[in-house]
């Protein structure tokens, strides 16, 4: 039993905080303990309210630096938020639905959403913004380049680790790929992406669902986001004379 410290002086106390911060590996109260115990003494907070705010601290700026990291290991090219997004420049992309959207309900039921629409109406910003919300609400997410799946699909299946490469794609719950519509992709690329997306794997945690996706795709003249179905759309734009079972 540790035995208790009394009469010790304000720099001893001061020092064995900091050193049973950095054994117990709480960098937010061992920054923050000084202010907040000056804050507390001045607003008289009880010692279970003063420890509260300590903790409450450390757990905030825990899960901030979770975000950071799922955030990095999505390799999105560049910073993009919904905030950021000029929707009065889109008429036709309905921001209600695109906030509705950023809740990320559809990721958690392994719905895939396709962003539809031409040049240059922000569908990659959406993309990446919508990416980085479900990585701040503790998605696993990943970002790729539609030319650079197919190029590393095509490669795994010529080398015959095609599950090895589906498998770690499985791992995300959320696979973001971008600039599908200005692909020019021959017979067999579409019919092997098509097969990949269909078949990742169950997600084990949380629940039965499967690793679900966030696609763009340029369509000239268009420009809007919805919900579709992802078998009629992709069938539609690559596979009209490439026989499918799935």
């Amino acid at each position: 039993m540790t035995t208790p410290h009394r009469g010790m002086t304000e720099q001893a106390a001061q020092a064995s905080i900091d050193q049973a911060c950095r054994m117990l590996r709480l960098p937010s109260i061992r920054a923050q303990f000084p202010d907040m115990a000056e804050t507390a003494a001045r607003d008289q907070m009880s010692y279970l309210g003063f420890l509260a705010e300590l903790l409450m601290a450390e757990c905030d700026d825990r899960a901030r630096r979770r975000s950071e990291r799922r955030i990095k290991a999505a390799q999105f090219p560049r910073d993009k938020s919904l905030r950021a997004f000029d929707f009065d420049a889109n008429p036709n992309i309905d921001s209600a639905t695109i906030h509705t959207l950023a809740n990320c309900e559809w990721v958690k039921k392994g719905q895939p959403l396709c962003l539809i629409g031409d040049s240059g109406t922000g569908k990659s910003h959406l993309l990446i913004a919508l990416g980085t919300e479900a990585a701040m609400k503790g998605y696993r997410v990943r970002y790729t380049l539609a030319t650079k799946l197919v190029n590393e699909l095509v490669e795994a299946a010529d080398e015959k680790v095609l599950a090895k490469t589906v498998a770690r794609y499985g791992r995300v719950d959320l696979l973001c790929i971008d600039e599908l519509g200005y692909m020019e992709l021959d017979r067999h690329s579409p019919e092997l992406l098509f097969q990949v997306l269909t078949l990742l794997p169950p997600r084990p945690d949380p629940g039965p669902y499967r690793t679900t996706w966030l696609i763009t795709i340029t369509h000239p003249y268009q420009a809007n986001v919805t919900l579709v179905s992802f078998r009629e759309m992709f069938i539609a734009r690559y596979m009209s004379d490439v026989s499918c079972d799935t």
